[in-house]
């Protein structure tokens, strides 16, 4: 068995032997990017850098990036559909092009010294070109040099073998993919199938872009003067392949976590209903561990992030209950998920008792509300079926106003009950239940979910401007509140700066008053603010505030606000964007103070 440990290690070896730098993964939640709520991708939190920005790790890197998807949370429950997954990715920021990324791509999955795939279970896709841009035949000679047979490479249009841009403009270009035989190994793919005539049975496993182009304004493809290279290659879905796993769920990130469903449940992973829940369990609870295990101190609300680990651990506790587990169970999942990553990722166990008690109190929480909501619906149906024996009108769809009422009236989310009623062939009159969200004045769930849209980071004016004064603001707390006033998370739009922040009591007055008084000192004596390139230790000697329990590359980026000569009013770890001095800031005011959860505060200033 190829387990996760060692997929990882061989990766970021087999990279680093090719020169690469290892970077840590970055955090979950993006870092001032107001338009997605999690991090995606192993190239979001290196956007800047793609776009030409110097990395501090320099023109190669590699690593393995936490990433969540919310796209498919309903399709979850099936052989292969997970939330949470890592992304094992190498980057070349105007290094190498299309011949070594492929080259170094079939190396590591076919020599003997890595995975040792055979080169016969093995095809690849290429871009088959169209008005915009030619056929990728520079990607398929390649392949042909490499051995891969003409039969075994399928040209798939721009849906299938093209990435970006993420907007409506920028960076974007072909990819290749490649694809493992989904086969058993005893029956090898006919001579001449491949992903584009025989899809089913091919199963992608990596994919190399190559941005070339740039998409301008008027819509025409210019070719960029940097060029990237960006591969992705999913943890879980690899390892399900290499070990012929017909079942993600199996792989051992996840095995561990079914076992101990069925210890708790008291069901073995058998029939198609038990292991779909037991599946959405150990999936949406994995999920819902690792966001709060971050350490943005992020918490089950109705907003935002926080709304997606409350919709996940809600849908494991209804699946639970299906189970027959009618206690609470979700800290005990939680538990595990911590033992399976906690010596990947340092920070879920940093961050254990916040985890299980944010599980425990959610779920205590919910319980009530789920029994009251059960009865509800049940009384619902009741109704629909004296209406069909009455009348003989058969009812299939619950109005808008039913499903706010379970929600507004009894706290049943609206999720909830679509899948309810899925199951019981009925529809939910969804445009409906909005407009009734609306008219009470709630926050709109499909509001939250447009932010899944993804795109760039922000980097305009006002945004930078409200990033620096985020630091401004950090160094003020410290100074007023004493060095345990920490970062917990930060959110920027146009509008407002919001700042999350370890502490454990209210901030008086008084102490608001300070510090707004040190920040817009600040501002006025119109500090310049400098970025360096230095180690690690050479930051922490400094005094740099950064969250070190990550593993950072070798190079990191400091930002310090001061004039040259004096002690630093601010220095801390930071991608950027910055203002080059203060006095481009404003006037600073804070207008909320808050609790977000147990120790942590929040507060949200303006700039005007």
């Amino acid at each position: 068995m190829i387990t996760s440990h060692l997929l990882r290690k061989k990766f970021l070896e087999f990279f680093q032997s090719k020169k690469h730098a290892i970077v840590p993964s970055a955090s979950l939640i993006p870092e001032n990017d107001p338009t997605v709520l999690f991090t995606t991708a192993g190239m979001h939190p290196l956007v800047p850098f793609l776009m030409g920005e110097k990395h501090p790790g320099g023109s190669r890197l590699t690593n393995v990036q936490k990433c969540i998807r919310t796209q498919d949370i309903d399709e979850v429950g099936d052989e292969r559909h997970d939330t949470f997954f890592e992304m094992m990715g190498n980057w070349s920021l105007g290094d190498y092009f299309k011949k070594e990324a492929i080259e170094w791509s079939w190396e590591f999955l076919t020599s003997k010294n890595y995975l040792g795939l055979d080169p016969k279970m093995l095809a690849v896709s290429v871009f088959a070109g169209d008005a915009d841009a030619p056929r990728d035949e520079e990607s398929a000679k390649i392949w042909k040099s490499l051995g891969v047979l003409e039969e075994r490479i399928a040209y798939l249009p721009k849906k299938n073998n093209w990435w970006g841009p993420a907007g409506q403009t920028g960076p974007c270009g072909p990819d290749t993919e490649i694809f493992f035989w989904k086969g058993k190994e005893s029956n090898l793919p006919s001579p001449k199938s491949n992903p584009g005539n025989d899809e089913e049975r091919w199963l992608e496993i990596w994919n190399d872009v190559f941005m070339q182009y740039n998409k301008s304004k008027e819509g025409k493809y210019e070719l960029l003067k940097q060029k990237n290279v960006d591969t992705g290659m999913g943890l879980e879905r690899t390892l399900m392949v290499l070990n012929r796993y017909e079942d993600v769920f199996q792989i051992d990130t996840f095995w561990p976590l079914i076992l101990l469903i069925q210890q708790i449940s008291g069901h073995l992973y058998e029939g198609q209903e038990t292991r779909r829940s037991m599946r959405i369990i150990a999936d949406h609870l994995r999920t819902a561990t690792m966001i709060l295990g971050d350490d943005k101190g992020i918490v089950p609300s109705n907003v935002d992030q926080g709304y997606i680990v409350r919709r996940l651990i809600r849908r494991a506790i209804r699946h639970g209950r299906l189970l027959g587990i009618n206690a609470n169970f979700c800290s005990s999942i939680a538990d595990g998920v911590i033992s399976i990553f906690r010596d990947v990722y340092p920070e879920v166990e940093r961050n254990r008792a916040f985890v299980l008690s944010e599980m425990e109190k959610e779920e205590t929480k919910f319980r009530s509300t789920l029994e009251q909501g059960m009865k509800e619906f049940e009384k619902l149906l009741k109704g629909f079926q004296m209406a069909w024996e009455k009348s003989g009108t058969k009812i299939s769809l619950i109005s808008g106003k039913q499903a706010f009422k379970l929600y507004d009236t009894y706290g049943f989310p609206l999720e909830i009950t679509e899948e309810l009623a899925k199951e019981k062939s009925l529809s939910v009159d969804k445009a409906g239940f909005d407009e009734a969200f609306k008219a009470h004045q709630a926050l709109s769930r499909v509001g939250a979910e447009q932010k899944f849209a993804g795109g760039l980071a922000d980097h305009s004016e006002i945004v930078t401007k409200y990033h620096t004064a985020t630091h401004l603001l950090h160094a003020a707390l410290i100074k007023v509140l004493g060095l345990n006033a920490t970062q917990r998370g930060s959110n920027i739009t146009h509008e407002r700066l919001r700042f999350d922040f370890a502490h454990m009591q209210k901030t008086t007055p008084e102490e608001i008053q300070e510090i707004e008084k040190i920040v817009n000192t600040a501002i006025e004596k119109d500090y310049p603010i400098v970025c360096e390139e230095m180690t690690l230790d050479e930051a922490k000697k400094r005094g740099a505030i950064g969250l070190f329990g990550h593993k950072y590359g070798e190079k990191i980026k400091v930002y310090t606000v001061g004039h040259p000569g004096e002690v630093p009013f601010s220095s801390e770890v930071c991608g950027g964007p910055h203002v080059s001095h203060t006095k481009l800031l404003g006037h600073f005011k804070i207008v909320k103070e808050e609790a977000v959860s147990a120790g942590v505060r929040r507060i949200k200033a303006i700039l005007t």
